[in-house]
C-alpha cells in the first residue's frame, strides 16, 4: 500500500456504525471526557448498588508488550484508542468488533531519545477525523470511518535534536495543537497548531528562547523570556521546556493552556550561570488559539533544578472562591502544590502543598511566586529534594467530581537525592543532558554506602536525611479539597510505582486500575472499596465510560511502562504474567476476565563468554560509565523480568552479535536503534566487557541462591542514574 493508504492494516468492509449518536447514547469525546477534561461522567447506570455485578463485556489484544497510557474516546458508537508509539484502533463500542487499525511507519531510531517508553496518551476526534501524534513526531489526520490517512505533517522542526511526541493532540477551534517531548535530552520546547482540514502550519510557540547571540527572538513574549536567562546559558543543550502533555483548550476564553516541561540541564549554575527564573520552563502558558500569541503565563517552579514539569493534566471548571464564581484551571503538577488559577488571567487563587515539599518554603498568596529554599539548591552540593523527579503528580489523569466538589487522583510523597557528578558536561547530541545523578529515597539507605565518601558525608548532614529514614515514600489514591489542599480520604497503593489514572461518575464512584492488575471501584465519599476485578494485567491508564445501545460500559487500557519502565516492580502483574497489552471493556453482568498465563520460572543466568584479550578492570569500569551516561540503562534495567532484555542474561548468539546489534542496527526492526554515531567500536566493546562481568556475578549469585533454596529474583538495588 502506498501514498495516503500507508499504515492502514485493516479496513472496515461492513456498514460503519458512524451514523451519529443514537438517542440515549452518552459519548466520551476526548481523552479527558469533556471540554473541561474532568474525567467525570454523568452516567449512573452502574452505581454502588449494582457495581458488584461488573464483568468483562469484551477485550482486544493490541499486539504489544510496551506501555499503554491512553484513555479511549467514544464517538458515534465507535471506540477509538491509541496504542504504543501512536498506533490507532477503532472498535464497535458495543461488540468489540475491530473496524480498522492504523500503524504509523516509525523510525525506530527515535527510541534513542525517548525518555519514558513508546507511550502515547490518546487521540482527538472531530468532524469525521481522528488525529494522533506518532512517537517520531508525525501528526496524522485519519478518516474516522476507514483509518485512511487524510493528511500528515512532520512536527519536528530540528531533527538534529532529541525530540519525540507522546501526548494527545488537542482540538482548539479550527486548529489541532500538538506538543513535543525531549527536555531530558537536548530539545527546545514548543507547541504547534495546524489547520484541521489541511494540516497547514498556522502557528508555533516556543516555550524557551533561542540563543540571543543568533539574532532576535520569534516573538515579543520570548524577548521578555530571554531576559530571565543568562546570555551565556547552555543553549547548546536546548534549554528544555518541552510540552509533552497537558494541553487544554478553553472554549470560554479561546485560549490554549499549555503545561511546559523541565529546564535543561538540571543545575541552574550549569544551565544559566548568573541565575534567573528561566521562562517559560515549568509553567502554564495561555496562548490565543487564533493567533499563537501568549495571553498570560504562570511559572509554577522558577529556576527549576528538580525536573518539575508542569505537564500533569489540567482540569477546567468553575468554583466559588471568596464569594465569586471563577472560571478556574485546577492543576496538581510534579512540584507538590495543588493550584487553582483564574483561566482568564492566570492569577493564583489558591496554592497548597499536598505532599512533603522542601524546594520552596511557601508561595506568596499575593504574587503567586514561590519562596525558594536554598536547602534544595543542587548547584551547591548534593541535596535530598521533595518531591522526587517522578513528581507528586505526573501524567496519570486525576478527576474532578462537581457533585462532591473534590479532586481525585494518585499522589506520591517521595523524594530523591540529586547531585551533580564532577567533571565537564559536554553537549551530547540527542543524548541525556540532565547533568545530574538521581537516587530515590526508597533506595537511598541501601545505596548510600556505595557512593563516594564525600557524598555520603554530605547526605548524612542534610536535615531531610532524617525524614528519609522515617518515611522514604508513600503512595495513595486521594480525595482532595481543591481549594484547601486538605486530604478528605486516602487509600494506600501497593508502592510508589502503583499510580494510575482515575475516573469518577455521578453515581458516586471512583474507578482506577492498579499495577497489581486490579480494576478497583471506590466510594467517592469515603474511599471504601466497593468491588475489585483482577485482570492479570498492570493498569496505569485512566478508565473511561460511555453508554451505547442502552448499556453503560467502562473501558481501560492495560499494560505496564512509562517512566522507569524497565524496572518492573515485583508486585506488578506485568512481573508475574508478562505484559500483554489489552483493551478491557466492562459492563454489568459481564463475564470473568481471562488472566494471562503466569511467566515460566526464572532460570539461572547462562554462563557468559570469556573476556576478550586485553580487557582490564579499567576497561570494565569505562563500560559501566558509558552504559549509564550514554543512556543504555534507561531501556535496559538489567532486571530479571524487565520488559526489555536483561543484558546480564544474554545467550551466546547475542554475545557473538553484540557489535552488530549496537553499532550496525541488527535488531533495529525490533526497536533497538543503532549507536554508531555515538559509540566507537572500542566503546561498544567496553560496554560488552562490563556486561560480561555483570553476567558472571549474577550467575554466581543466582547459583548460590539456588543452592540455598532462595528465590532467584530476590530484590536487588536499582539506582536510577542518568548522568
Amino acid at each position: 500500500m502506498k501514498g495516503a493508504w500507508i499504515g492502514v492494516i485493516a479496513l472496515v468492509l461492513a456498514a460503519s456504525p458512524l451514523a451519529g449518536a443514537a438517542p440515549g447514547d452518552v459519548e466520551w469525546t476526548s481523552p479527558g471526557g469533556d471540554a473541561g477534561k474532568t474525567h467525570f461522567s454523568p452516567l449512573t447506570d452502574i452505581n454502588p448498588g449494582n457495581v458488584a455485578r461488573l464483568g468483562l463485556a469484551w477485550q482486544a489484544e493490541l499486539g504489544t508488550n510496551r506501555v499503554l497510557e491512553a484513555t479511549p474516546v467514544m464517538v458515534d458508537g465507535v471506540l477509538y484508542t491509541s496504542g504504543v508509539a501512536g498506533r490507532v484502533y477503532a472498535f464497535d463500542a458495543a461488540t468489540g468488533r475491530e473496524l480498522w487499525a492504523f500503524e504509523p511507519p516509525i523510525d525506530m531510531q527515535v527510541n534513542r531519545w525517548v525518555c519514558c517508553d513508546m507511550a502515547n496518551r490518546g487521540v482527538a476526534v472531530a468532524d469525521g477525523r481522528v488525529y494522533v501524534g506518532a512517537l517520531d513526531g508525525w501528526l496524522y489526520a485519519l478518516d474516522a470511518r476507514t483509518g485512511r490517512v487524510v493528511w500528515k505533517v512532520d512536527s519536528i522542526e530540528d531533527h538534529r535534536r532529541g525530540m519525540s511526541s507522546t501526548g494527545a493532540p488537542e482540538i482548539a477551534g479550527d486548529v489541532v495543537v500538538l506538543g513535543n517531548a525531549g527536555s531530558d535530552y537536548d530539545a527546545r520546547g514548543y507547541v504547534t497548531a495546524y489547520d484541521r482540514r489541511t494540516g497547514a502550519l498556522r502557528w508555533r510557540f516556543h516555550t524557551t528562547p533561542a540563543n540571543p547571540a543568533l539574532g532576535p527572538q520569534d516573538n515579543p513574549e520570548l524577548d521578555a523570556a530571554v531576559k530571565t536567562w543568562d546570555p551565556a546559558s547552555r543553549w547548546d543543550m536546548g534549554a528544555g521546556g518541552s510540552p509533552w502533555d497537558a494541553i487544554a483548550y478553553d472554549r470560554e476564553t479561546g485560549l490554549v493552556l499549555v503545561g511546559t516541561g523541565n529546564a535543561e540541564p538540571y543545575s541552574l549554575t550549569l544551565r544559566s550561570p548568573r541565575g534567573g527564573h528561566n521562562l517559560y520552563v515549568s509553567s502554564i502558558v495561555a496562548i490565543d488559539a487564533r493567533t499563537g500569541r501568549m495571553a498570560w503565563f504562570y511559572q509554577e517552579s522558577p529556576e527549576d533544578q528538580w525536573d518539575y514539569d508542569a505537564t500533569a493534566p489540567m482540569i477546567l471548571t468553575h468554583l466559588t472562591i471568596d464569594g465569586q464564581n471563577r472560571a478556574v484551571v485546577l492543576h496538581a503538577p510534579k512540584n507538590g502544590f495543588f493550584y487553582a488559577l483564574d483561566r482568564r488571567t492566570g492569577q493564583v487563587l489558591r496554592a497548597n502543598p499536598v505532599v512533603r515539599v522542601n524546594w520552596a518554603r511557601r508561595i506568596d498568596p499575593k504574587t503567586g511566586v514561590p519562596e525558594l529554599d536554598p536547602a534544595a539548591d543542587i548547584s551547591a552540593g548534593p541535596k535530598i529534594v521533595f518531591p522526587a523527579t517522578p513528581g507528586a503528580r505526573n501524567w496519570h489523569p486525576g478527576s474532578y467530581d462537581p457533585a462532591t466538589g473534590l479532586w481525585y487522583g494518585a499522589m506520591l510523597d517521595m523524594g530523591n537525592l540529586i547531585f551533580v557528578p564532577p567533571g565537564p558536561k559536554p553537549h551530547m547530541a540527542k543524548g541525556l543532558n540532565t547533568g545530574a545523578a538521581l537516587i530515590f529515597t526508597t533506595d537511598l539507605a541501601q545505596a548510600l554506602p556505595t557512593l563516594p565518601p564525600q557524598v555520603q558525608a554530605a547526605v548524612r548532614a542534610l536535615p531531610a536525611w532524617q525524614q528519609v529514614q522515617a518515611n522514604p515514600a508513600q503512595a495513595d489514591i486521594r480525595a482532595i479539597d481543591p481549594l484547601t489542599g486538605r486530604t478528605i480520604w486516602s487509600v494506600p497503593t501497593a508502592g510508589w510505582q502503583d499510580r494510575a489514572g482515575v475516573l469518577t461518575t455521578a453515581a458516586g464512584l471512583v474507578i482506577h486500575g492498579s499495577v497489581t492488575g486490579e480494576l478497583r471501584v471506590l466510594d467517592a465519599h469515603t474511599g471504601a472499596l466497593l468491588t475489585s476485578i483482577q485482570t492479570g494485567s498492570s493498569i496505569m491508564a485512566a478508565p473511561m465510560t460511555y453508554r451505547v445501545g442502552g448499556v453503560q460500559y467502562i473501558a481501560v487500557l492495560a499494560a505496564w511502562g512509562g517512566g522507569g519502565y524497565p524496572y518492573v516492580p515485583r508486585y506488578a502483574a506485568a512481573y508475574q504474567r508478562g505484559n500483554i497489552g489489552r483493551l478491557l471493556v466492562f459492563r454489568l453482568d459481564g463475564g470473568p476476565v481471562a488472566l494471562p498465563p503466569p511467566l515460566p520460572p526464572l532460570e539461572v543466568a547462562p554462563p557468559p563468554p570469556a573476556q576478550a584479550a586485553g580487557v582490564t578492570a579499567g576497561v570494565i569500569a569505562r563500560g559501566q560509565a558509558l552504559y549509564f551516561t550514554v543512556g543504555c540503562a534507561l531501556c535496559h534495567a538489567n532486571q530479571p523480568r524487565s520488559i526489555t532484555p536483561d543484558l546480564r542474561r544474554m545467550r551466546p548468539e547475542t554475545h557473538a552479535a553484540f557489535r552488530q546489534i549496537v553499532l550496525e542496527g541488527l535488531l533495529q526492526p525490533a526497536g533497538m536503534p543503532r549507536w554508531d554515531d555515538v559509540l566507537k567500536p572500542g566503546d561498544a566493546d567496553a560496554i560488552h566487557a562490563w556486561l560480561i562481568d555483570s553476567q558472571a556475578h549474577v550467575r554466581a549469585d543466582e547459583l548460590a541462591k539456588q543452592k540455598q533454596g532462595l528465590p532467584l529474583d530476590a530484590p536487588s538495588l536499582a539506582i536510577l542514574s542518568n548522568y
